[in-house]
């Protein structure tokens, strides 16, 4: 088998995490017969400095000609003063456009291992396993019109029935392989949009009759995810409240930079860490890969249909950290202190132990 990949490192410490995916990719596709071709474009504050713009209809191109695209990590200080469609930001909301990718999906997983490192009480965040649904290219943030003047600001938040129908049929089908419970995030008691987004959620579930549906309010779900996150399996919502929710989940499991994500269309898929682009250790080999390898973890099971190296993946990420490694950024335990390559290097001899078990 033989598949593309368009490698985007991006800024700060997006290029460091970048190295760390690409040898544990290689490594892991020599396991399952996998060839595995790829293009490096630039993106983000980078490529503002290079082409005048944060991504260039090059870089669109490599990634449509790719069976899937990763992403390192975009912007910095450096750029923070760039009108708002220069920041390296904006690059990022343009590519999920163009790819049409409509669905963000983000894990939300503690280790066991790592259960100290949460600012939750051990007793409250064992066990936490949920992943969260956010639609990603409609909603508030791309709804028209918009804008502000002196004398206010206003913002449209709309939802087609196709948009909400096609975010829902990913969240039930992931549903059905876990355990059967989808939670439906809204704001439906003030909103109309939200109500209308809870009838079409219902409609589709009719046709996963095996999956209970639960409603809930957003700032209900967010003091539930503080209060009590193992209640949550799976969960389904709007582009803004999806932000919302998805930080407040990452942040629960200890460190951003333990946390992968993918963004899913109909056609293509991108795969990226949570965390930013830290240029304060930017180059200093600190920065914890293990979202980035988690992030390739999901592009072996959901675009490579290799769910079983997804799998070896994040027992081999769960084995290093029982053995007590750990980054500057996840080292509150007094662990075993390593780099970036140390810990990449880890994370791979951990996979082989356990693919040769198999």
């Amino acid at each position: 088998m033989n598949k593309k990949v368009a490698l985007l490192p991006g800024d700060g410490i997006g290029t460091e995490v970048m190295n760390s995916a690409v040898k544990l990719m290689h490594h892991v596709s020599k396991k399952y017969d996998l060839t595995i071709e790829t293009t490096e474009s630039l993106m983000g504050g980078c490529s503002y400095d290079a082409h005048g713009t944060p991504l260039t209809d090059e870089t669109i191109d490599i990634c449509y000609q790719a069976d899937a695209v990763l992403l390192g990590a975009v912007g910095g200080y450096k750029w923070e003063d760039l009108e708002h469609h220069l920041k390296p930001e904006a690059a990022l909301l343009k590519l999920r456009k163009s790819l049409g990718l409509f669905t963000n999906i983000r894990p939300a997983k503690v280790y066991p291992s790592f259960v100290n490192s949460s600012s939750l009480k051990e007793e409250i965040i064992k066990g936490t396993d949920f992943v969260v649904f956010r639609e990603l290219t409609g909603g508030i943030y791309f709804g028209k019109p918009s804008g502000y003047d002196e004398n206010k600001g206003f913002n449209t938040m709309v939802y087609e029935k196709y948009e909400i129908e096609r975010i829902a049929h990913q969240a039930f089908k992931v549903a059905q392989k876990r355990k059967k419970v989808l939670t439906s995030v809204d704001k439906a008691n003030v909103l109309e949009v939200s109500q209308f987004w809870r009838k079409i959620v219902a409609e589709v579930g009719k046709q996963y009759p095996d999956v209970k549906i639960n409603n809930m309010y957003v700032d209900n779900t967010a003091m539930q995810v503080v209060r009590d996150p193992k209640q949550f399996d799976v969960i389904v919502t709007s582009n803004l409240f999806g932000d919302i929710i998805s930080d407040i989940a990452g942040m629960i499991t200890g460190s951003l930079g333990m946390l992968p994500s993918a963004s899913i269309g109909e056609k293509y898929a991108l795969y990226e860490p949570v965390h930013g682009s830290a240029p304060d250790i930017a180059g200093q080999n600190k920065a914890n890969p293990i979202a980035m390898i988690g992030s390739v973890a999901m592009m072996f099971d959901l675009s490579f249909g290799l769910q079983d190296a997804a799998i070896l993946i994040e027992k081999a990420i769960e084995k290093t950290l029982d053995q007590g490694y750990r980054t500057v950024d996840i080292n509150q335990d007094g662990g075993n202190l390593v780099s970036t390559d140390e810990m990449t290097k880890k994370i791979i001899e951990n996979f082989d132990t356990i693919f040769n078990q198999k």
